[in-house]
């Protein structure tokens, strides 16, 4: 059995929510490098045109489901993935973080946003450490101010919010500049959900895999995005029934 499971050429890591945070926690106690990517199926489709992305997707320490679309491709390819959503990975690390005293960065999202981020999930997790807060831009042009201020911070622990793909984009192009992040994640909108900007979707529909559902007849634009979906499901019905 190979380490990755093949979702039309993006491989996903065999673990659900509990094993993801204890793996990111193990080699952040170990000193190691973990670069998280928490992939849905639009992100799958980018990658499907934009070979560098889809390097990017190799290259990460850790690649998770969070997407019902994922993990139900998964199983019709019969090699089911277990879902880690991005907003209850966070969850179950920020606590681990403030045992820790790991210093954390919150970096991304519209200004002010990621400074109500940051309090509620001090709230949530009190002793945790922010190291620092910055909206900055996902553009490689203002880079450098970014990289400064979180180097300047020695964060250990870089949580970016700049959405698929510019948030990977971003973590890979400015890692190795970055000597005191020990781990990084691409977070999408969870700073909006924990500032309460953005609604959480009921348990209910989370259960049932319809949170895209949701999100869509709250925000319509996001049709555009959406609308690789029917593709994805075809795609992964001709891989099941002719193997390519």
């Amino acid at each position: 059995m190979s380490a990755r499971v093949d979702v039309l050429g993006v491989g996903f890591d065999r673990v659900g929510l509990a094993g993801a945070a204890e793996r990111i926690l193990r080699r952040l106690d170990a000193g190691e490098r973990t670069f998280v990517i928490t992939a849905n199926p639009e992100f799958v489709m980018l990658t499907r045109g934009d070979e560098h992305l889809a390097q990017i997707a190799r290259d990460a320490d850790l690649v998770v489901a969070d997407g019902s679309g994922v993990v139900a491709a998964s199983r019709l390819l019969r090699d089911g993935l277990p879902r880690v959503p991005g907003r209850f990975l966070v969850d179950a690390l920020v606590p681990h973080f403030a045992q820790r005293r790991s210093t954390v960065f919150f970096l991304g999202a519209a200004p002010g946003v990621g400074e109500r981020a940051a309090a509620e999930a001090r709230r949530r997790a009190p002793g945790l450490v922010v190291a620092g807060v910055h909206a900055g831009s996902a553009e490689p042009e203002d880079d450098a101010v970014s990289v400064e201020r979180i180097r300047h911070s020695g964060a250990q622990v870089l949580l970016v919010a700049y959405g698929m793909p510019k948030q990977e984009r971003w973590i890979a192009r400015n890692l190795t500049s970055l000597p005191s992040v020990r781990v990084a994640i691409g977070v999408g909108g969870v700073f909006d959900q924990l500032a309460g900007v953005q609604k959480v979707p009921p348990p209910v529909l989370h259960a049932v895999g319809l949170e895209w559902l949701w999100r869509l007849a709250r925000e319509p634009r996001r049709w555009r995005r959406q609308r690789v979906l029917p593709l994805f499901a075809l795609l992964v019905l001709r891989k099941r029934l002719f193997g390519r």
